[in-house]
């Protein structure tokens, strides 16, 4: 099987183009390995945005 390739938030399994809606899947990824991974890829990014947020969010503010 060739990609692209999605990650079903719906059904939580990777699809090939012709499966759910874009607006219910994450990608596309090249590899079927790259989808399966999607959460955990989508988990790492959102903790490193709220990290910076924290940061940002303390900007000018002296040190605890």
């Amino acid at each position: 099987m060739s990609g692209p390739f999605y990650w079903c938030l719906r059904h939580e399994r990777v699809e090939p183009s012709e499966g759910c809606a874009n607006e219910q899947r994450l990608g596309p990824y090249e590899t079927y390995d790259e989808a399966q991974q999607a959460l955990d890829r989508a988990r790492e990014r959102s903790a490193a945005w709220d990290e910076q947020d924290a940061v940002d969010n303390n900007w000018g503010r002296p040190p605890a």
